[in-house]
Order: C-alpha cells, then sequence, then structure tokens
C-alpha cells in the first residue's frame, strides 16, 4: 500500500503544473506565439464524469497534504493567478492529457478532474472560462494557474493577479445557468430580445470623435424589474458583462480613460442577472464591427457586436 501511494505522489509531482520537481529550464512564453489567440473561444462546459482515483487521490507536494474534491459540488475562492507556459508545454498533465499552453485550460489544487470553472479578474472586470485538467500551483497564497491563452485574456501575463474563481456545477451545465457570465469568445451576435435598461453612461469627454453616434438614452438608476426605457436600437459592441454593477462601472471608467473617443459611446445596461458594458449605438454591423477590431486591438479585448431592436 505504501509503495502504491508513493507511486501516485511520484506521478502528481511528475505531470502537475509548478511541482516540486520541475522540468529544467525556464518557463515562459514562446519567441512567437500563435497569432489568433485573442480569438481563442473559452472552454465549453459539458457534463464529464469525475474521475475516481487517479488525479483524484489525496496526494502530497512539497510537504504538503492536498485532499481533492470527491463530489459535483460548488467552489469559490480567490487568491492569486499564475500561468504556466513552454517549460510545461506538450508534456502531461495530472489528468494524463498533453498540456496545451494555447487551449483554454487551468492547474487547481483539489477542483475535481475535470472541471470546468469561471476566472474573473476584478482589477480589469474580464472573465474566462477554463477546463481543470492539471494539478498546482503549489506556491502560497496561489489558487489557479492558468494556460498562457487563459492568462493572456484574462491581462495577467505580466505576473500574479489577483482573481474570483467559481467551479461550475454539473446542475449549471446541464440547466445552462453557467452562461450569466461573459459569453464565449466566438459568440455570434445576440438574438433580438427585448431592450434593457440603460444606467448613466460616461460624460462625454472635451473633444469627441467627429464621427460619433448620437449618446443611447439614459434613464435613472431604477431596479430592472420596474425600468420601461429601452436602449436605442442599431448595432452595440459588448465590452463585457458583470453579475455586480460597481465592476460594469468601474470598467467603464477604465475603458473611458483610456479611449477617450469611445467615452460617450458608452453605456451600462442592466438585467435582472447581470449588468452589460456596451458601446453604441451603431447604425450598421459593419461600422460596429469596424470599431470593435479597434478596441480589440487597442484594450487586447474581445468584443462582441450585438443588434437591438425596437
Amino acid at each position: 500500500m505504501a509503495s502504491a501511494m508513493a507511486a501516485v505522489v511520484l506521478l502528481l509531482t511528475a505531470c502537475a503544473s509548478g511541482p516540486g520537481k520541475a522540468p529544467a529550464g525556464r518557463d515562459g512564453a514562446e519567441a512567437k506565439p500563435p497569432s489568433g489567440l485573442a480569438q481563442v473561444p473559452d472552454a465549453e462546459p459539458k457534463v464529464e464524469p469525475i474521475r475516481k482515483g487517479g488525479p483524484n487521490k489525496p496526494y502530497e507536494v512539497l510537504g504538503q497534504d492536498y485532499s481533492p474534491m470527491d463530489g459535483d459540488a460548488s467552489f469559490t475562492e480567490r487568491g492569486l493567478a499564475s500561468w504556466y507556459g513552454k517549460k510545461f508545454h506538450g508534456r502531461r498533465t495530472a489528468s494524463g492529457e498533453t498540456y496545451n499552453m494555447y487551449a483554454m485550460t487551468a492547474a487547481h489544487k483539489t477542483m475535481p478532474i475535470p472541471s470546468y470553472a469561471r476566472v474573473r479578474n476584478p482589477k480589469n472586470g474580464r472573465e474566462v472560462i477554463v477546463r481543470v485538467n492539471d494539478r498546482g500551483p503549489f506556491h502560497k497564497g496561489r489558487v489557479i494557474d492558468l494556460s498562457y491563452t487563459a492568462a493572456m485574456k484574462l491581462g495577467v501575463l505580466n505576473g500574479v493577479a489577483p482573481v474570483e474563481v467559481e467551479r461550475i456545477t454539473h446542475e449549471q451545465i446541464r440547466t445552462g445557468a453557467w452562461r450569466r457570465g461573459n459569453p464565449p469568445a466566438d459568440a455570434p451576435a445576440e438574438p433580438a430580445a427585448p431592450a434593457a435598461p440603460v444606467v448613466a453612461a460616461a460624460p462625454p469627454p472635451a473633444d469627441p470623435a467627429p464621427a460619433a453616434a448620437p449618446l443611447p438614452a439614459m434613464v435613472p438608476d431604477t431596479p430592472p424589474a420596474r425600468a420601461d426605457t429601452s436602449a436605442a436600437q442599431g448595432f452595440w459592441i459588448q465590452l463585457g458583462a458583470f453579475r455586480q454593477r460597481d465592476g460594469a462601472e468601474q470598467f467603464q471608467r477604465r475603458v473611458s480613460s483610456e479611449l477617450d473617443w469611445l467615452a460617450p459611446l458608452l453605456a451600462v445596461f442592466s438585467e435582472p442577472s447581470m449588468y452589460r458594458l456596451q458601446a453604441g449605438p451603431y447604425p450598421s454591423r459593419a461600422e460596429a464591427q469596424g470599431a470593435a477590431e479597434r478596441i480589440r486591438t487597442l484594450l487586447q479585448l474581445v468584443p462582441v457586436v450585438v443588434e437591438k431592436r425596437r
């Protein structure tokens, strides 16, 4: 029994990210990462059986004992996120799968393998969905180790950064409740739906761009259930979706400070379960897509064009 347990520990130590015995050489990004990584879609959650044994057995790394979750339970935590790259690229993960630094995956110390998780960067409001298929990071204070692409989309490539992590349960996957956050990066334009109420947009800069579209209608800050004002019809660029109003407004201020030409077009739309930061309206999809490309380049975001009708 002792030899079997030692074998498990050895396997996890050899396969997990940030292990006690890592491959030789420095980790980091490749000299020429593939292009188009900003368009890589988030992991699409699906119900996958939680594996018995293997990567879900209790294990020890660097003198610390870990007991992975053994059921389909909800789980949230806050802490530091790191990422791992070329040193582990192509090697086996704790799940036995091959690590691909350009896929939307992550490593966690105790989340059952496989799992799906939503990871949010509260500093910039960005969110991603990743598939957890590895163990780590084994550094104090760090709660999740992201793939290169997931870290890039969250804006944490410069080092460790505070994040909020939420495991997506099988029930949330079956019911579709997990979709309450940001849509996947390649999500198509949303179908026509009843327009959402608007909360005040950021004030326009002193010298707005001459070609700026008209400002959306603004209404007092009232609860969504009692609001009856609709957004201006046309094409809008969604920059982010948030479960808390503060997150949307903070991100609005950040975008306004970095892109003054976009500031007068920004508005936060309130829905029963989230707040969406959008820019518009634009009279045509082509104009909206052109502006979205500019935003994508300048802010490293993955904006989505949506149409609103009366």
